[in-house]
């Protein structure tokens, strides 16, 4: 009897069972969060659950996009996540570059602190950063709930940052210098191309975090017209009732960039997660 041969057949059953368990625990809610967003309001609250529904409709679609302001939220959500992104990806590009290029005192000290600053909650920094926002007369504004979402996700992005460009090796920024490039012409001409995969990694990391935030949106943003998808469509739900065929609706529309995004970044998004796991 083929005893590690059995073992071995025994172990990918159960990894694939472990699998399709993650897979079905993950995709349901978003299978039902989408189903539900076509069934009309009679189905939805129906005695008798139905996976699929009898008569999809996209009635739901409709009242959002024409009794909300769902298109303010989703345009006020796309500003503030591509300010957050494009200002945190810039910061934690160059300080990955200079922590990985350039030795000065308390250099790893400053690449451990920035990290542990990330183990922080967000609600301890919400306070303080509605008072110092508030000095800067940045409340309620798209630059403020910018510079909020950039101090939360920077620490992370520029402990990757630092990861992605160990695994560069420093020969070829002194190869470049050499051939007459400035210090800043090796980061743009010869580094960062071949960090692209990785700043991938973290521009979907920040607009992700920018996108799904809630509480400093909650926090910093008052004005109806400045509020963000969360915080706008958590507004469907008050103290006599929810609106689900909405939110459901509302629902998909969020997760929906999301996914587009991840697909056309995904070949970069492998490479840029694991770009530090082989060093050269």
């Amino acid at each position: 009897m083929d005893v590690p041969g059995e073992r071995s057949r025994i172990g990918r059953i159960l990894l694939w069972a472990a699998i399709a368990l993650t897979v079905i625990g993950v995709g349901f809610p978003l299978f039902w969060m989408t189903v539900s967003s076509v069934m009309p309001y009679q189905e939805l609250f129906s005695r008798t659950p139905r996976l699929l529904p009898r008569h999809p409709t996209i009635q739901h679609y409709v009242d959002l996009l024409s009794r909300t302001v769902f298109p303010v939220y989703f345009v006020n959500s796309t500003i503030v996540a591509v300010l957050a992104t494009v200002g945190a990806v810039s910061l934690a590009t160059l300080a990955g570059y200079g922590l990985t290029r350039f030795r000065f005192p308390g250099r790893d000290l400053i690449a451990q602190v920035v990290l542990f600053s990330y183990m922080f909650p967000p609600i301890l920094l919400s306070i303080p950063l509605f008072v110092l926002l508030k000095q800067l007369g940045l409340v309620n504004s798209y630059a403020g709930l910018s510079l909020a979402h950039i101090s939360f996700a920077l620490p992370f992005a520029m402990w990757l940052a630092v990861i992605f460009f160990q695994a560069i090796p420093v020969d070829l920024d002194e190869a470049a210098m050499v051939d007459g490039a400035s210090r800043l012409g090796a980061l743009l001409r010869v580094v960062l191309p071949l960090a692209i995969p990785g700043v991938v990694a973290n521009a979907v990391f920040v607009f992700v975090l920018s996108w799904n935030d809630y509480l400093f949106s909650v926090v910093l943003v008052v004005d109806e017209a400045r509020k963000t998808l969360p915080v706008g469509v958590a507004g469907f739900a008050d103290s006599t009732s929810v609106e689900w065929g909405l939110m459901m609706a509302g629902g998909v529309l969020i997760t929906l960039p999301i996914m587009l995004g991840f697909t056309v970044v995904q070949r970069y998004l492998i490479q840029g997660l694991s770009a530090g796991a082989i060093k050269g």
